[in-house]
């Protein structure tokens, strides 16, 4: 446990902080897991719609330092990837 002011006034902030990231954590990987589970069931259009929510997600996590810049990358394009295969698949 700190034992400086400071140093307790900052563990006191990075506790905030935690509930924050772990909100927004939370909602990008629930929002890629509905992604992925509409891709499973082959319903590649509503997994199309909920892309920009993903999107979105991911960025937010990005920006706050929650994940890595290609982190955030691959799982965008992994995502986008698995849309595509789903699609041509329903057409062939």
């Amino acid at each position: 446990m700190p034992i400086i002011a400071s140093a307790k006034k900052a563990h006191r902030a990075s506790l905030r902080k935690h509930v924050f990231n772990l909100r927004r954590k939370r909602e990008m990987l629930s929002s890629v897991k509905e992604v992925k589970k509409a891709i499973t069931t082959g319903n590649s259009d509503g997994a199309e719609k909920l892309l920009p929510r993903v999107y979105k997600a991911v960025d937010k996590a990005v920006k706050r330092g929650i994940i890595k810049k290609n982190t955030a990358s691959r799982t965008k394009s992994r995502l986008v990837a698995a849309i595509r295969r789903t699609q041509e698949t329903k057409k062939s």
